[in-house]
C-alpha cells in the first residue's frame, strides 16, 4: 500500500493544492484502496496487486475526467524542478550536520580569542604571546570558515534552483527534524540563558574582590564571560543552522501545488494571518536576545535589564493570540 501511496502523490503533486483537487485525490485514493484489497482477497500477491492497481489507475490523464478535475490536469503546466532523491538528501543532512559544526565552533574560537591577551595581561607574560594565542585562534577560525563553506558549495542550487522532493522522503525529513526538535530546544535554551547570565560571575568576583594564586580575579572574571558568552553562542549557531537545514529542504516543494501540502511544517508561515506576521515571529526571540545584549553592555545595567524578559514573554503570548489563524 505504501508503493501505491506514494505513487499516487506523485500523480497529484504538480496540481494546484486546492479543495477540488484534493476532493478527487481522496476519491482515487479510495478507489485504489479498494481495488488492492480486493485482489488481495482474491490471492494475488502484493507486488501483483500494486501492479495492478497502478496499470488501472495510474493514467491521470485518462481518469481525471472521471474524477472532475479534467480542467485542472489539462491547465496544469508542470514547470521542470529537479528531482532531489532521498540518497542525496541523507548526504546533505550529513554534510550539512558538520558544516553547522565547523561553523558554530569557528565562531566560538574568534569570541574566545582575546583570553590569551587577559591571562599575559593579569600574569604580566609578554604581549606577544597573547597576540599569538588570539592570532592563533582567529586563524583556526578561518580556515573552519574556508573548508566548511566549501564543503557546503555543492549543496547551492538547492537555493537557486526549482527543486522538489517526493512524499517519501518529505516524510522522512519531517521525521527527522520531530526527532531533533527536542535537542533544538535545549541547545537554543542553554545558549540563550548562557549568554543571560554570563555577566553574573564577572559582577560577583567584582563585588568580593577575589584573588587566586596570585591572580587578581576582576582580570580573570572576562576570561569567564567570553567563556560563557562562546559556549552559548555556539549552541545558538548549530541549533539555529542544523534545524534551519530541515526548514530549507521541507520548503523545496511548491507551495501552491498538492506537493507543497505534505506535512503541515512544510509551511509554517499558514499558521498566521500573513506571510510578514510569520517572518516577524521566526526572528522574534533573536531580536529580543539581540536588543538585550545590545542594552546591557551599553549600559551595564545587567540588574535593570533582564526585565525585557518576562515583558516579551508577555508580548510574545499577545502576538501569538493576535496574529496566528483562529
Amino acid at each position: 500500500m505504501e508503493a501505491i501511496r506514494n505513487y499516487l502523490e506523485t500523480m497529484f503533486a504538480n496540481l494546484p493544492n486546492t479543495p477540488e483537487v484534493l476532493r478527487a485525490k481522496n476519491e482515487l485514493w479510495q478507489m485504489m484502496e479498494d481495488k488492492y484489497n480486493e485482489l488481495i482477497a482474491e490471492g494475488k500477491s502484493d507486488n501483483e496487486a500494486v501492479g495492478t492497481v497502478i496499470a488501472e489507475f495510474g493514467n491521470l490523464d485518462e481518469i481525471s475526467e472521471d474524477l472532475g478535475i479534467w480542467n485542472v490536469v489539462s491547465k496544469t503546466q508542470d514547470i521542470t524542478r529537479r528531482k532531489v532523491t532521498i540518497d542525496e538528501v541523507k548526504r546533505y543532512l550529513h554534510e550539512s550536520s558538520n558544516y553547522a559544526y565547523k561553523l558554530a565552533l569557528g565562531v566560538f574560537l574568534c569570541i574566545i580569542s582575546p583570553i590569551g591577551a587577559i591571562i599575559g595581561d593579569a600574569a604580566n607574560i609578554t604581549d606577544a604571546l597573547g597576540i599569538l594565542f588570539l592570532m592563533s585562534f582567529i586563524a583556526a577560525a578561518v580556515v573552519l570558515f574556508v573548508h566548511s563553506s566549501i564543503t557546503i558549495n555543492k549543496w547551492d542550487f538547492l537555493q537557486h534552483e526549482l527543486c522538489t522532493i517526493d512524499f517519501a522522503t518529505t516524510n522522512y525529513v519531517n521525521d527527522q527534524k520531530e526527532r531533533y526538535s527536542s535537542t533544538y530546544a535545549l541547545l537554543m535554551t542553554v545558549g540563550i540563558v548562557l549568554c543571560v547570565v554570563s555577566f553574573v560571575p564577572a559582577a560577583v568576583i567584582d563585588e568580593l574582590d577575589l584573588s587566586f594564586y596570585g591572580f587578581d580575579m576582576d582580570d580573570m572574571s572576562g576570561i569567564i564571560l567570553l567563556a560563557l558568552v562562546a559556549t552559548g553562542v555556539f549552541m545558538i549557531i548549530l541549533a539555529y543552522t542544523i534545524n534551519n537545514t530541515y526548514v530549507n529542504l521541507l520548503k523545496l516543494n511548491n507551495a501552491s501545488t498538492v506537493s507543497g501540502n505534505y506535512v503541515s511544517s512544510q509551511h509554517p508561515e499558514n499558521k498566521y494571518i500573513s506571510p510578514a506576521a510569520a517572518t516577524f515571529m521566526s526572528v522574534y526571540w533573536q531580536t529580543v536576545t539581540c536588543v538585550y545584549l545590545m542594552w546591557s553592555f551599553l549600559t551595564f545595567n545587567w540588574h535593570y535589564t533582564w526585565i525585557i524578559w518576562p515583558i516579551a514573554g508577555i508580548i510574545n503570548g499577545v502576538l501569538n493570540s493576535t496574529l496566528k489563524k483562529q
